[in-house]
């Protein structure tokens, strides 16, 4: 009897070349505000924004399973740290990155009694903070409560050189990001918070560090999703913390990934892309944007519960910016008859994401 045994593939073909495109749309994406309006520049920085924050909340609850309806509080966080520390004198560009740093330091003490939390304990005890944290943000007298002040240091900048250096900015933080995440998920750690995010106490038994990975994981995401309030307030420079505090930040953050694929590196890219074409085709619409976007949750997750990325990859097996191993099976095996079994098509590619 001839006996094929499965392939274990790291990376296909296609995610090669997906890579070496990557590349490529970052260069041009660079080069693009020569030929873009001011405008559409400001438009791909919110986009650049909404990669960040879908990226960061999948890495939380796509792949570490830590299902947060708080993660506005580190949005909020990455703003106001940056008022403050313009406000003392720094320079409001430097500034937008230590307030990111600072953001993911105050998540430390965070994570050591959050991630006690399991569950819907967790969820809620996030946007418990995150309300705690908007209402001692009001009793600055800097930001005046919700009258809100502004990133007034940013206006000694020309209004186009200012433009295009938050553009590039926001374009290096989210690829910085991007492949930091990538490398991690990639690596024994990514191996790790899957292991946590399938099964804790088994992952515990084999000498993962549970506690360790998921505060990682929890501090990336928080200085990530730091960045992305920073950005946010160079393009707006108003701050009002009713504004950047809401929960409807990490709406957006859920939207995203659940209908671009959670769990999935892609689904959270293209889940970004998606909502910022529906928010520009239809954001002026006032409460039924709103309405539109809940709805569109609320089928993906009925009809499309992996969202389109786990879809096209559960069905066809597409692999372009693979994080984890697949085992390929061979697509036939001899049986003692002699005659050829093929086996069936949905096992020809199974990935231990």
């Amino acid at each position: 009897m001839n006996a094929a045994s499965p392939a274990i593939e790291r990376g296909t073909a296609a995610s090669r070349i997906a890579g070496i495109g990557v590349v490529a749309i970052v260069l041009l994406l660079a080069l693009a505000p020569q030929f873009l309006s001011a405008g559409a520049v400001d438009r791909m920085t919110a986009l650049f924004v909404y990669v960040i924050l879908a990226a960061m909340w999948n890495a939380l609850a796509g792949f570490g399973g830590l299902v947060s309806v708080g993660q506005q509080v580190f949005f909020g966080l990455g703003a106001y740290f940056a008022i403050r520390l313009a406000n003392a004198g720094l320079d409001p560009f430097v500034a937008l990155f230590v307030s990111a740093v600072i953001v993911g330091a105050v998540s430390w003490p965070i994570s050591l009694f959050m991630l006690r939390l399991k569950n819907g304990e967790f969820a809620i005890g996030m946007w418990v903070i995150a309300a705690l944290t908007h209402l001692l943000v009001n009793l600055d007298r800097l930001i005046q409560g919700e009258t809100g002040t502004s990133l007034i240091s940013l206006n000694v900048y020309d209004a186009s050189a200012r433009r295009l250096t938050i553009y590039w900015l926001a374009l290096a933080s989210m690829t910085a990001l991007l492949a930091t995440l990538f490398g991690l998920l990639r690596g024994s750690t990514g191996a790790a918070i899957r292991a946590i995010r399938d099964n804790e106490d088994a992952a515990a038994s084999v000498g993962v560090r549970v506690i360790g990975t998921k505060r990682l994981l929890f501090v990336l995401a928080a200085f990530g999703i730091g960045v992305a309030g920073a950005l946010w307030l160079a393009t707006a420079i108003t701050f009002q913390p009713k504004t950047y505090f809401s929960v409807q930040w990490t709406a957006y953050m859920i939207f995203m990934v659940l209908v671009g694929g959670i769990g999935t590196f892609e689904g959270a890219i293209l889940g970004a892309l998606l909502f910022f074409i529906i928010e520009t085709w239809f954001g002026g619409t006032g409460v039924w944007y709103l309405i539109g976007l809940g709805a569109t949750a609320l089928v993906f997750s009925l009809l499309l519960p992996r969202g389109l990325w786990g879809t096209l990859e559960e069905r066809f097996g597409w692999r372009l910016l693979s994080v984890g191993y697949r085992v390929r099976l061979p697509t036939s095996v001899a049986d003692p008859t002699g005659e050829t079994i093929s086996p069936a098509p949905t096992a020809a590619h199974r990935e231990k994401a």
